[in-house]
């Protein structure tokens, strides 16, 4: 776009040729943006008033919510405007701004994601490390230098893109200032515009996916070694909500990238472009809400922990001691029906309930070591709280009861 002095608005692609259907198209994308602003503005609320949602798996969801509303608030209501004033223009600047702005945000989020799949891999595969590895100065240099990494592969992009000459007209088959719709209308024949930037750009998400994938394998054989299937059903769920996010993302990016140019038609390029760019922002919150006991408390109270409510700790204490139980540990300071009863040590010395020390997990193999039942450990809360195992070998191990 360096002839600018010409080329002053762009002609977006209309929904509809009817006002009728423009209208419909009006409506169903404002259902569909109320309910993004909606889920994520209820999101942010919550982690950010209710003191009991303190850990990073919250810290980090609070900061998708974020993405995800400035990624659907870039397109749609542009989108929206024009369809209710029967228009296609949308100025040159407002073009440029959609050309940064939206890279920048889903690769921000991409970003995020892998970071997520690492606080997942932690907490499930390393929990005695957790709050080493994933204190809160480290849980703000991740989600700093995820925003850090999709701004300078949003600078990137615009820069290549803003900077070819135009020869084919100012009209966009794509409802928003898509960049490949751009470069459509390009003059340049450079192979280094059209191959070099996108192959460093696949080359990141190649290498954030396999790190995803990998994180996930650790973390599916981890949880394969809890001994108990309650605890790996709540390991699992935990979990859940992030690969159906990642899976959702990947695979409404990899359409349009994988879609041969035989079938490519505006048509079927507006639906693609809708899928990855409208859906994902619109769903997550449900995806993350929908099994988060937590979160759902916190969203239908509407407001932060009061002075004479349970505090944040003592609010997980019962439901961590009931995690505890799957894996045969007792929480100190949990209520008196809830502590595990005293058992009888391979040695036959009776164990303290009261002080969270490490009991018998199984009895049919008794020359199990307290290291390999260590590597069972398993939470997903954070409190303030410090649960201790005793091991005749190792002493006292703090248990971070967090994720």
């Amino acid at each position: 776009m360096s002839n600018s002095s010409s080329t002053t608005q762009f002609l977006l692609l209309a929904f509809a040729d009817t006002q009728d259907l423009q209208l419909l198209h009006f409506w169903l994308f404002l259902g569909i943006y109320l309910a993004a602003l909606l889920g994520n503005g209820l999101i942010i609320t919550a982690v950010a008033c209710d003191h009991r949602l303190r850990s990073p798996m919250y810290f980090f969801l609070l900061n998708l919510s974020v993405l995800d509303l400035g990624s659907i608030s870039t397109t749609v209501p542009k989108s929206m405007a024009n369809s209710l004033w029967d228009t296609r223009a949308i100025s040159y600047a407002g073009c440029a701004a959609q050309v940064f702005l939206f890279p920048f945000l889903m690769s921000a989020e991409f970003y995020l994601l892998t970071v997520m799949a690492y606080d997942r891999y932690v907490a499930i595969c390393k929990p005695l490390h957790y709050r080493t590895l994933l204190g809160i100065r480290a849980c703000v240099h991740m989600a700093a230098a995820a925003w850090g990494s999709g701004f300078l592969t949003a600078v990137l992009h615009t820069a290549n893109t803003l900077t070819i000459p135009l020869c084919h007209g100012n009209a966009l088959d794509q409802f928003f200032c898509e960049i490949p719709q751009i470069l459509k209308l390009s003059c340049s024949h450079s192979y280094v515009r059209y191959f070099a930037v996108p192959v460093v750009s696949f080359c990141l998400v190649f290498g954030c996916f396999v790190f995803i994938m990998l994180s996930y394998v650790q973390i599916f054989r981890a949880v394969l070694r809890i001994p108990s299937e309650q605890g790996q059903h709540k390991a699992f769920s935990t979990c859940l909500p992030h690969l159906t996010v990642v899976s959702l993302f990947i695979s409404t990016i990899m359409v349009p990238c994988l879609k041969p140019p035989s079938i490519s038609s505006p048509s079927l390029d507006l639906v693609v472009a809708v899928l990855y760019s409208v859906v994902p922002p619109a769903v997550n919150p449900l995806i993350y809400s929908m099994r988060n006991q937590e979160l759902k408390e916190s969203i239908r109270k509407g407001r932060g922990h009061p002075p004479g409510e349970e505090s944040g700790a003592a609010w997980r204490a019962r439901d961590i001691c009931m995690d505890c139980r799957f894996l045969g540990w007792s929480l100190p300071g949990a209520p008196q029906s809830e502590r595990l009863p005293k058992v009888e040590s391979t040695q036959g010395k009776a164990l303290n309930p009261g002080v969270c020390k490490e009991t018998k997990m199984d009895t049919a193999n008794p020359t199990q070591t307290s290291s390999n039942r260590q590597q069972h450990l398993y939470s997903h809360h954070t409190t303030s709280s410090t649960c201790t195992a005793t091991s005749s070998t190792a002493g006292p191990i703090p248990f971070p009861l967090s994720a």
